[in-house]
This record gives C-alpha cells, sequence and structure tokens, in this order.
C-alpha cells in the first residue's frame, strides 16, 4: 500500500471514531436504527423497470419494484417461488397459458400522482406493466420477453399470460426487475421521466437521490413480504432459514449506497467498515487481503469472513468463424483452432491471472446452471505437444525465419486478438502470447475499450476476443444461445453455424431440464470441442468478504442482491469501532 493510501486509511479511521463518538451521544432508538451500508461499482441510470439494463440500476430496481415471482433465497440450483402472486401458476396443457393469482392487500408507495389515496396493485396494472415493454417510445431491451405474448386482467387480482408458442424461460422473464410493476398513473403523470420518479411495492423506497454519488434507501412501511425459503443441508442456509422464517421484510430501516468506481477505494472503504460486505474482490486487489488461498490473519482475527462463490458466468475465447485466417470449417482450420485451445494453459491462467478464485470451464455451463453436469469433462486437453503435431500434420509445417508456422501453402501467418485496454488485459495479453508462442504462432493484439470490441464483434470484424457471459436466469439455453447460429451477430459472435448444432438447439428448447435435453447438452458440447469456435476458459469463483456483524448473508446466483434478507448486528458493529479508535 502506497504512503497516500495509507494516510488515506488513517485518516478515514480517525474519521469513523469521531463519528462513533458522535453516534454515541444520539438518543437511543436513533442509535439502533439498522442502517446497512453498501456500494455500486458504477453509476446508476434511470429507475425505470422498463428502459434500464445496466447491472447498478437492475441492483436497486429489484429493491424497488416487485415482479410477480422472484427467486428462493437458499434453494440450489436457485428455483422461483412466488413473490406477489398467491402461488406458481396454473399453465393449460399446452404450455401456452399461464393464469396467476394476485395476492390482494400489496401497495404503491405514496405518491402525489395518486392524489391521497392508497393504491393497491392489482391485476390490470401487471398487464399494464408488461405491455409497456413493448413500447415503441421506450425502446426496451426487455421487449422480447413480452413479444407474441397475450396479456390481460381477468378480474382484479387474476392475470393471464398466453404465448404464441411454448417458451421454457418464460417464468424466468417473470422474476426480472424488468418485469416489475408500475403504476399507469405515475407513468402519465411524468411524461418522458418516470426513471425520475420510481413508485414501486418492494421492499424499500427511495429516501434520497445524489445521481452517480449516493442513494439512500428507506424500509418500505407498505411492504407485505414474509420470509419463505427452502433450505439444503448446509448448516448456514438452516441457520438463516431459522432465523427469518415468517419474518416481515426487509429487516433493516435503511441502506446508504454510495458509488465506488475505483478497486482500491472499494477495498479501502469495506476494511474501514463504510461497506458491510464486498463481492468479488478485485483480481489485481486479492493479495492484499489473501495469502496462500486463505485470509489474511490480521482480517480473520477481525470475524471478517471470506467465501467463494461460483458466479454463473463463463469466460471464453471466440474466434470468428467466417474470418479468412481462423474461421472455416475445412480440416486444415479445425486443427488450427484445436491447437489454439490446446494451447490455453488454464493452470496459469486460474493461479496468475485470477489468483485461485476459478475453475476451469470443461463446458460452456458454469455451476449451479439447469443442465451443468459436475462430471463433464472437456476432451480438448492442455497439451502443446500434441497441439504443435497437429499443426504440423495439417499444413502448418512451414517457418518463418524468426521460428513462426506459416498458413498452407507457405503464405505468412498472423493471428490478431483483440484485448482490453487495462492492466487486466495486457496480462492476459501476455498469458495468450505464451501459449500461442508455444505452439509457434505469431500474434498480435489490438487494444481498444471493450464497449468498441463489441460493436465491432457484432460487425464481424474481430478475429479473436476473450470475453465472458453472465447468466439473463440460471438455465443452459442462455449459455448455449451463444452459439446457435441464428444469433450471429448478435450474442453468437464467433459466427458458429453448424447445423447438427442448430437442431439439437431447437430440439432442446421445447425440452424442460431433465436427462433427455441433458444428452443433447453433451452432444452439443462434443460438437464444440470438434469444431473449436470457442476455447472455454474459466468460471469465476467470486471472493466475498463480510464483517461479522452482517447477517444472513448468502450469495444469490441470479439476483444482483441480498438486501432484503440482510440483519445487521448495530451493538457488535459499535465495539468493532471502538475497538479500532
Amino acid at each position: 500500500m502506497t504512503f497516500r493510501y495509507a494516510a488515506a486509511l488513517v485518516f478515514t479511521l480517525s474519521c469513523l471514531g469521531a463519528q462513533a463518538a458522535q453516534a454515541q451521544a444520539q438518543p437511543p432508538a436513533q442509535a439502533e436504527q439498522k442502517v446497512l451500508r453498501m456500494f455500486l461499482s458504477t453509476s446508476e441510470t434511470g429507475l425505470d423497470p422498463a428502459a434500464a439494463s445496466d447491472n447498478a440500476t437492475l441492483s436497486l430496481l429489484e429493491n424497488l419494484f416487485d415482479p410477480l415471482l422472484r427467486y428462493d433465497y437458499l434453494a440450489r440450483p436457485a428455483k422461483l417461488r412466488p413473490n406477489t402472486a398467491t402461488a406458481m401458476p396454473q399453465v393449460s396443457a399446452d404450455g401456452l397459458t399461464y393464469t396467476f393469482r394476485i395476492r390482494p392487500g400489496i401497495y404503491f408507495t405514496p405518491d402525489p400522482a395518486f392524489k391521497g389515496v392508497k393504491r393497491e396493485v392489482t391485476a390490470a396494472d401487471y398487464a399494464y406493466s408488461l405491455k409497456r415493454l413493448l413500447d415503441p417510445a421506450l425502446r426496451s431491451p426487455w421487449s422480447y420477453m413480452v413479444e407474441g405474448k397475450q396479456v390481460e386482467a381477468v378480474d382484479r387480482y387474476t392475470l393471464r399470460i398466453r404465448l404464441a408458442a411454448p417458451d421454457n424461460n418464460f417464468l424466468f422473464y417473470l422474476a426480472t426487475p424488468a418485469t416489475g410493476v408500475v403504476a399507469r398513473e405515475v407513468i402519465e403523470a411524468y411524461p418522458g421521466q418516470a426513471g425520475n420518479h420510481p413508485v414501486g411495492t418492494g421492499p424499500f423506497m427511495i429516501g434520497e437521490w445524489k445521481r452517480s454519488d449516493r442513494i439512500v434507501l428507506l424500509a418500505n412501511p407498505y411492504s407485505t413480504a414474509v420470509f419463505s425459503a427452502t433450505p439444503g443441508d448446509d448448516p448456514e442456509d438452516r441457520a438463516i432459514a431459522a432465523a427469518l422464517e415468517g419474518k416481515r421484510l426487509p429487516r433493516v430501516d435503511r441502506i446508504e449506497v454510495k458509488i465506488a468506481e475505483e478497486f482500491q477505494g472499494r477495498m479501502l472503504g469495506f476494511l474501514n467498515a463504510e461497506y458491510d460486505y464486498l463481492e468479488q474482490i478485485p483480481e489485481s486487489m486479492t493479495e492484499m487481503v489473501v495469502q496462500d488461498g486463505e485470509l489474511k490473519p490480521e482480517l480473520a482475527a477481525r470475524g471478517i469472513v471470506l467465501s467463494r462463490f461460483p458466479v454463473l458466468q463463463t469466460y471464453y475465447m471466440w474466434m470468428n468463424m467466417n474470418d479468412p485466417v481462423v474461421g472455416g470449417y475445412g480440416k486444415d482450420r479445425v486443427a488450427l483452432r484445436r491447437a489454439i485451445s490446446m494451447s490455453y494453459n488454464s493452470a496459469e491462467d486460474i493461479a496468475l491471472l485470477k489468483k485461485g478464485f476459478a475453475i476451469k470451464a470443461e463446458s460452456p455451463l458454469p455451476p449451479n446452471v439447469l443442465g451443468y453436469d459436475p462430471d463433464y469433462r472437456s476432451p480438448v486437453p492442455y497439451n502443446p505437444a500434441l497441439a504443435n503435431a497437429l499443426l504440423d500434420r495439417h499444413g502448418y509445417d512451414k517457418r518463418d525465419a524468426d521460428g513462426f508456422r506459416r498458413a498452407p501453402g507457405g503464405k505468412p501467418l498472423t493471428l490478431t486478438m483483440h484485448s482490453e485496454a487495462t492492466v487486466g488485459g495486457r496480462l492476459r495479453d501476455e498469458l495468450w502470447r505464451k501459449c500461442l508462442n508455444a505452439i509457434g504462432l505469431r500474434v498480435v493484439f489490438r487494444s481498444d475499450k471493450k464497449t468498441e470490441i463489441i460493436k465491432a464483434s457484432r460487425l464481424g470484424t474481430v478475429q479473436m476476443f476473450e470475453s465472458n457471459w453472465i447468466a439473463d436466469f440460471p438455465d443452459g439455453d442462455n449459455f448455449y444461445q451463444l452459439l446457435y447460429g441464428p444469433n450471429a451477430g448478435r450474442a453468437n459472435y464467433s459466427r458458429f453455424d453448424l447445423p447438427e448444432y442448430n437442431v439439437r438447439y431447437e430440439r432442446a428448447r421445447l425440452l424442460t431440464d431433465g436427462a433427455q435435453r441433458n444428452r443433447l447438452y453433451i452432444e452439443m458440447n462434443q460438437l464444440l470441442h470438434a469444431y473449436n469456435p470457442w476455447v472455454p476458459l474459466t468460471h469465476v469463483l467470486s471472493g466475498d468478504l463480510r464483517h461479522p456483524w452482517l447477517k444472513n448473508y448468502k450469495r444469490h446466483p441470479v439476483e444482483f442482491t441480498t438486501w432484503r434478507y440482510l440483519d445487521l448486528d448495530v451493538a457488535q458493529r459499535a465495539r468493532s469501532a471502538r475497538a479500532k479508535r
């Protein structure tokens, strides 16, 4: 740590001591208020469920607005449960009609748009909210979730949705922040400004909002949410269930959220107890808190807890199947891509770049996704010797004066890999350079902002790029669609378009989770490994830190936050603050 940051740390600690002294002088009721302290890593945008798509804003929206369904807090793999619906929907025999019963007695938070009336949520509100996603003026990124679906309020508390075709992912859509219920009166009262006036029914409501700086959420006094979950055999899960079962949510009175974009600031903020927990230790900060794979003893002595969580995320390096150098389905191009895949040293990536917080990706699916097979192993090993032999056999045996391989026919061969213009991006460049040079392949790197690389990828002008995908919902379909031919130019950056794969994907989409669909997934894996449009890299293990006064914390694989379930031991927090003075 530099002198500058050490000094900042000392100054912050002294400020915390002063704050603790001030808190002691407050009336008892105020001192006992439970205030959760959190950060968002990027600035929020407008708080309109239909319009927002960035993680920071979605984190806030899922606490302000209520979709029909939510995820069970403790069930693994992730499982849906009713939220504002009284039960899971009735589904017709053809799988096309879903009927929901809305729980009576749910109210929007107060707003002048309601003209002093305590406004109850009805089925008509959900019908309006879902149809609103199709409003062309909004250009909602979530419109696809309701396209081809008829939504109607049958009566005050009954909602019916009819699909044009079966969709096994449809219920997952109804657990997203985008489908949270809004009131027509509010949307019409603030034309084009709904994102500046968030009025929902969630466990929290906006208290203060200083854009891109500080947001305060207050416990919603109208909240009717009551905890219920399905714990597994984990003792911690059972303890959380015992502490929360049947209790009204949320458990804290207030959440103070800061925007903290700098890695160092987040880490210092957590260590100074400015934040109650920190999810996903930045790679560059790992050695600051972890030693030999474990939490440093001085932090453990403070009661800080380190946990590893398998995020629903897959890192992969894709190759453009239409590119004149690495693309194509002929034997020589397949051999080139397979050799590139066999050159990748996952152990070095995990140890040096991921600091041990990752596992090797054997397929596109990470743990906790429906369809994941923990016993599946990729048939493409890390084997530079075999990769060299494969290239020699398929026409890449000639070398230039620098010792690098030439393409079949003797033409010069240079691979071009895009990379992010960051410290992490440069480290990944060096790992790939080492891996590819070991099998005689020359590679150059073209650095740019990730947003620009993604734009170019969709246009098909990027040859190779290391990317990652975070699940929109916890189902294998969300990952296998990344290799589906008709998705080329969208999520399918590699432009892989193989009829044998496409037909299996289409068949799998019609099936629910189970043995028959899993067999298709294995066959799709084998086609991926046969043609190698991807090099599956790693699944991230998020290193999460939390202070001992934080209660009921369990990272969820899909939901952005767990704020509604969290509780605080304010006396323990106060004792810790006094001990640090």
